[in-house]
């Protein structure tokens, strides 16, 4: 992270809400560039998109979290998420197993990243839950 990265919160939890958030944009932006050099077929076309549109949704229904109406509100948008990030890990395991023309070190990077945004929600989902009780 840069120095003009760099949000200072008096709220720690605050500065790691927006992290979090930029984190999924960077990621959905990121996904959005490895995918458009996936070569043009059916399957390769099918999974770009579905890609894209759930490293996106992740990011977007993480948004709408932070406005949840209630924990119980705010525990569903997060495991919405979750499946969101899931559902991409799934495209990436495509490009890692299959023979898709586009940059595979990016994609093993992403994979990574993918793999700890899950945790990430997972984490904070059984937080939010042991919160609930």
């Amino acid at each position: 992270m840069e120095n003009d990265d760099l949000i200072l919160f008096e709220d720690q939890s605050e500065y790691k809400r927006v992290n979090l958030e930029k984190r999924l944009i960077l990621f959905a932006l990121q996904i959005d560039d490895l995918c458009a050099k996936i070569h043009n077929t059916r399957l390769g076309n099918y999974i770009s998109d579905n890609m894209v549109r759930s490293s996106a949704s992740s990011a977007f229904n993480y948004g709408e979290a932070q406005s949840a109406e209630s924990k119980k509100d705010f525990i569903h948008k997060m495991k919405v998420c979750l499946k969101e990030l899931r559902e991409c890990f799934v495209g990436l395991k495509f490009i890692k197993y299959g023979s898709f023309k586009t940059d595979k070190e990016i994609a093993i990077k992403l994979y990574q990243e993918n793999n700890e945004l899950i945790s990430i929600f997972v984490r904070s989902i059984q937080t939010a839950r042991g919160n609930n009780r």
